[in-house]
């Protein structure tokens, strides 16, 4: 196993999370693409775990926590780790310490740049990217929001911790119209995934509903909102993790369509 940086014979994957083999990464549409090609300008490093038949197996990206969506100083932001576990594709590669090894290359990088620490961001449930990873390597809580915690490892003893962005308001109601708001960050093709199916399924409606995407690497909304990545039905933010289906997207708007017809 060696870990590399990304070169252009593996964009196309990483910009699929590795799921090359996948129907719905096709669903996801070109946004992780473009969001690559502006933040590799904006000081993004990618490296990739290569197995000895040359197949990537695992990924870790960051970038300057100013170009990030949380906030902080000096320091890098770990957008996600992810080492391939499905059977599809190059296979199960969980519990071989894959992960551990992007982590520390990833770290190694980052005290390279000069940077006063590293920063990432975890779920306390056992779900994807659990906190409690990271701080058995070496992490500690920095900051928290419900079941997402901010974690990091300082460098100097100068670092200043890092804090997560909080919501600084949500999307207004119509009286007339269900309105449904689509923050997009762009880095993460799950979130994407869900955009766009929630895109499709706002059209069968039309009038009757507003739909609204809101762009959130660009930092002027990143701060008027607080938000990094969320799909709002007016005033509720409804869970995107993992992606809903096309078909229970449907069923919120019908119930939702419905309620606003009889008011």
């Amino acid at each position: 196993m060696e870990i590399i940086n990304i070169t252009e014979e593996y964009v196309d994957s990483y910009c699929k999370c590795l799921e090359d083999w996948s129907e719905e990464m096709k669903e996801s549409g070109t946004l992780k693409s473009e969001w690559y090609q502006k933040k590799r300008q904006q000081g993004l490093r990618v490296k990739l775990a290569r197995n000895e038949h040359n197949e990537i197996v695992g990924m870790i990206h960051y970038v300057p926590i100013d170009k990030a969506p949380v906030h902080g100083k000096d320091l890098y932001y770990i957008y996600c780790i992810w080492v391939h576990g499905y059977k599809q594709g190059v296979g199960d590669n969980r519990k071989k310490g894959i992960g551990k090894q992007l982590l520390k290359a990833a770290e190694e990088d980052v005290k390279g740049l000069g940077a006063n620490g590293i920063v990432a961001w975890g779920i306390t449930l056992p779900f994807f990217l659990r906190s409690k990873w990271f701080k058995k390597n070496g992490y500690v809580r920095a900051d928290k929001d419900g079941m997402t915690e901010l974690v990091w490892k300082a460098f100097k003893e100068n670092a200043e911790p890092p804090k997560l962005m909080k919501i600084q308001k949500k999307p207004d109601v119509r009286k007339d119209q269900v309105k449904v708001t689509c923050f997009r960050n762009g880095w993460c093709p799950g979130q994407n995934l869900a955009c766009e199916r929630m895109k499709r399924a706002v059209k069968e409606y039309g009038d009757k509903i507003e739909y609204v995407e809101v762009d959130t690497d660009d930092k002027r909304n990143l701060d008027e909102w607080g938000i990094s990545d969320a799909i709002f039905i007016n005033d509720r933010q409804i869970n995107t993790g993992p992606p809903p289906s096309y078909i229970k997207l449907q069923k919120l708007l019908k119930k939702k369509v419905e309620k606003r017809m009889i008011l």
